[in-house]
């Protein structure tokens, strides 16, 4: 297996990476507006409410924000400090890959699994852009593994800590947490005939624990909602929280009710897999081929050697999710520790196997793979956004030549897959993180003005819009949600400041507002990027504009 001193060097530039992206500005639409969504509670000391802008906030728990809040009242209200319940949600979450990996098979599958769901393109991607689904991740497979440990040992410790983190995940993102704890849960327990460990009094200690835990987030929605039936949510009044996210939740989700629908492909998820767990994706399709064609060479007779939890888990969410008529990429994220462990297994076992035509495919794969990256940034560094110092050059052209070192350096195949996959995702996401990100964010207007405002000194209490339409990243980094208000609200007042697009700028002149200063900010959807965006040639057409004028 790989060796230790290589082990900890790689996992010690996946963390630096990590820390890179901490301090990039935060993305709109999500993880800025959860960090308002959090720096709100700070601010009002609130706890138990959650908004939305001006509206209250059913769609998701509590949990997420009340980390993002704690963070904030410890370090200061900070993008990075945003960043770090995620973050080492994360890191928890490669811990229990370790751990499930090493249960399942051995310790060198668990190191090996640890170090692929952490450089997984969706989760270093998680990292910096931080939805609920990071904390989500890092307690659904803490809990899948403490169970597992429960029914493979019988020890109360493990299905304490399992209840706990069950309870943790179904207070960040509700029922699915418990599908995605419970199918693996239930093909091991299958697979393994191991049901008698249900019938036992620590099971009880168990849904105790899973309750309390859970307890602060019910009693918040029933602050919020139930408390108050008069309160019209989504068109409709006599809401209860509880209900919702006992019952209604996932069923809105999987019809698209609540959020609407944005995608009826069926096979949404398979494509988007392709990239989500890049470098990694070849070698994970091979896995789960290998692991169907052996339960089938078995008759899915139990093989000490073999275990259906993270395959069976895997198929078994993948099919459920791929009904929701609401699908996003990084749903995908809560099975991405289970193929960690699966792809582990499978390389982990190239260690002693002669199956040479198989490990050359796989090392030429990520040789493709690693040419693509190389071509990616290159790309990115000197046609999408250039370098503006020499010695950004200098230490891309060091990374190449490591690179070939390593893809040209005689040892043996496997070493060489694991090593040159790694490298691929540290090389992709460094570029991300400290160029493509920084340049790329330089086109969301509402973080630019955001500095416009600081430098200039102007008061962000005095700033108004005219619609409802977000300014998440504005709101927060002037820590101050930006005042919606009307033109009748304002067509007698003076000295105040309008953030405003286009079309509301030419209304205001057309009202008679004249204005004595006036910034303006380039804007982009930079989460939805696309070709005429990327080419520096067309860019120009597909920018809008922000505004911010003083009316005096």
């Amino acid at each position: 297996m790989i060796s230790n001193i290589r082990y900890w060097f790689l996992l010690l530039l996946v963390i630096l990476v990590y820390i890179a992206g901490m301090f990039v500005t935060l993305f709109e639409n999500d993880s800025a507006q959860f960090a308002v969504m959090a720096m709100r509670m700070v601010q009002e000391n609130d706890f138990l409410s959650l908004f939305k802008g001006p509206e209250e906030y059913l769609d998701k728990p509590h949990m997420h924000y009340w980390l993002a809040a704690l963070s904030f009242k410890i370090f200061g209200i900070y993008d990075w400090a945003y960043r770090i319940p995620g973050l080492l949600a994360t890191l928890l979450g490669a811990y229990s890959c370790y751990g499930l990996g090493k249960l399942l098979y051995n310790s060198d599958t668990g190191k090996l699994a640890a170090l692929i769901f952490m450089t997984a393109q969706s989760i270093m991607l998680s990292v910096i852009d931080v939805r609920t689904d990071a904390v989500l991740t890092g307690f659904t497979i803490f809990a899948i593994w403490q169970l597992a440990e429960y029914i493979q040992k019988g020890n109360t410790l493990n299905i304490i800590l399992g209840a706990f983190g069950a309870g943790m995940a179904f207070s960040t993102k509700g029922q699915i947490a418990l599908v995605v704890i419970g199918f693996p849960i239930l093909c091991h327990l299958a697979y393994t005939r191991k049901w008698k460990s249900l019938l036992n009094w620590r099971v009880l200690i168990a849904l105790v624990v899973f309750a309390v835990t859970i307890a602060p987030m019910l009693y918040a929605y029933y602050h919020q909602f139930d408390l108050h039936p008069e309160k019209v949510i989504r068109g409709r009044s006599e809401r209860s929280g509880i209900l919702f996210i006992f019952w209604e939740q996932s069923f809105e989700r999987m019809s698209g009710t609540g959020m609407g629908k944005n995608s009826s492909d069926y096979f949404f998820f398979f494509h988007t897999f392709l990239w989500v767990f890049l470098p990694w994706t070849i070698i994970a399709i091979v896995a789960m081929g290998s692991q169907l064609k052996t339960f089938f060479k078995n008759k899915f007779k139990y093989d000490s050697n073999q275990e259906l939890l993270t395959f069976g888990g895997i198929v078994l969410i993948f099919i459920l999710i791929s009904f929701a008529q609401f699908k996003l990429p990084h749903y995908l994220n809560i099975i991405i520790p289970l193929f960690s462990v699966l792809t582990a297994s499978y390389l982990a076992g190239f260690c002693k196997s002669e199956r040479q035509k198989t490990i050359r495919f796989l090392l030429g794969a990520q040789y493709f793979i690693l040419s693509l990256v190389f071509i990616a940034t290159v790309l990115l560094c000197y046609f999408v956004f250039k370098f503006e110092n020499w010695y950004a050059s200098v230490l891309l052209v060091l990374a190449f030549i490591l690179a070939v070192y390593y893809s040209l350096k005689q040892e043996a195949y496997y070493l060489r897959i694991i090593t040159l996959s790694v490298y691929s995702s540290l090389l992709l996401n460094v570029v991300l993180n400290t160029h493509f990100y920084p340049s790329l964010l330089e086109y969301q207007a509402g973080s630019s003005m955001a500095q416009t405002i600081k430098e200039n000194n102007v008061p962000v209490d005095n700033i108004y819009k005219l619609s409802t339409h977000h300014t998440w990243a504005l709101d927060f980094y002037n820590q101050k949600p930006v005042k919606i208000v009307s033109f009748d609200d304002i067509k007698n007042e003076r000295n105040f400041w309008v953030y405003a697009n286009d079309m509301q700028l030419s209304e205001l002149q057309n009202l008679g507002f004249d204005w004595d200063r006036q910034f303006t900010e380039d804007q982009f959807r930079i989460t939805r990027l696309q070709k005429t965006f990327l080419d520096p040639s067309t860019r120009k057409k597909v920018l809008n504009k922000m505004h911010l004028v003083h009316i005096y």
